[in-house]
């Protein structure tokens, strides 16, 4: 009796040092997580779109688009497009949602717009019942963002910026604790940056084209500054550009902008690559709150109503997820799998049962 409960102590013991050490294996410390609103997987896998791309009723400047965005093989035309996504993540991470090779991601929720999306990708699960609309609401659902705010090693060190006013309402900034700089929102606090003071400045002065989205500009800006001076552990930036102008039919804003969000995404990742905080202790995810339409007119909507809005993409490059670059294989994936993976990245469970699976091949 005594001999078979120290086996057992043993067997425990065991089991306890495995979990610990598989735990530890994990290099992930930081968090990264990046959206663009709206933008299509078709043109992240085969760059500018040819039924787009010259056409003089979405080009302010018939052909203005080809010498930068055009070539015959889309291979080319992706890299063109987004240099950063096919020249460093392909090399060293992951991307998801190339359907020419059934590998296949999807929204969860059947709205196909911004807030539900949002929210999915946030929360880890759709809630088609409350989340019916883009309306100032508060999210009754609890974010991963809120949930590590909770812990006391990441308590006051999980920012979120967003260039569309309703980010406040989707975070639950009220509830949750979170700062959320979104919409017009300015900087504020003692010991301001200059960086955070010129860019106060320059949005008060340059209010752009929408009255609840601001240019992604002054949303890198501020994202940027409270990278390099206050050091979160978990960031949250949201582009907003690519969807707003699409809306508005304009093919050339919307690729502008998304090469210039590919951009600020290289921007954000050399800082990381060169900070001792980061620099090999950090994941950077991507991805799109929901899909478009895919003719000369849907293109510029989408919802329930738009076939195949429901099409989005994804990606990943950190010290933990293994460098497979264009996914191929073929699966079905889910931005709602993203919260429950940045949990298990950090070694974590995640809190809520009704959280999508982990993306079990973006971690080691």
């Amino acid at each position: 009796m005594f001999k078979n409960s120290i086996s057992w102590v043993a067997v425990a013991l065991l089991f306890f040092q495995i979990a610990t050490v598989n735990a530890q294996d994990y290099k992930t410390e930081n968090i990264i997580l990046i959206t663009l609103d709206g933008m299509r997987w078709q043109e992240v896998f085969t760059g500018a779109d040819s039924l787009l791309v010259d056409d003089t009723g979405m080009i302010e400047s018939p052909g203005s688009l080809l010498p930068d965005f055009w070539d015959v093989n889309p291979i080319k035309r992706r890299e063109m497009l987004f240099p950063f996504l096919w020249n460093t993540i392909a090399n060293h991470g992951q991307i998801y949602g190339n359907r020419a090779y059934g590998n296949m991601v999807n929204n969860s929720n059947s709205m196909w717009f911004s807030y539900p999306g949002y929210n999915e990708v946030l929360s880890g699960f759709a809630d088609d019942e409350r989340i019916t609309s883009n309306n100032k609401i508060n999210n009754p659902n609890v974010t991963f963002l809120e949930y590590l705010n909770q812990k006391p090693e990441f308590k006051d060190r999980v920012l979120a910026f967003g260039s569309w006013d309703v980010f406040p309402y989707i975070i639950n900034e009220e509830r949750s604790g979170v700062p959320v700089n979104a919409g017009f929102d300015i900087a504020e606090g003692e010991n301001l940056s200059p960086e955070e003071l010129l860019t106060n400045k320059m949005q008060s002065e340059i209010r752009g084209p929408w009255g609840e989205v601001r240019l992604d500009v002054f949303t890198q800006n501020y994202a940027m500054a409270a990278l390099k001076n206050k050091k979160p552990r978990v960031l949250y930036i949201s582009y907003g550009e690519t969807d707003d102008w699409a809306h508005e039919n304009h093919y050339d804003q919307y690729i502008w902008s998304a090469k210039q969000t590919d951009a600020y995404i290289k921007e954000i990742w050399d800082f990381v690559q060169s900070d001792p905080q980061y620099k090999d202790k950090t994941t950077l995810i991507i991805t799109t709150d929901h899909g478009r339409g895919t003719s000369k007119t849907s293109w510029r909507g989408h919802g329930s109503s738009i076939a195949d809005a429901g099409q989005i993409w994804m990606a990943a490059i950190g010290p933990d997820t293994p460098a497979f670059g264009e996914m191929k294989s073929q699966g079905q994936w889910e931005s709602a799998r993203i919260a429950r993976t940045i949990f298990e990245l950090l070694g974590m469970e995640y809190p809520d049962s009704k959280a999508g699976k982990l993306i079990e091949v973006m971690v080691k």
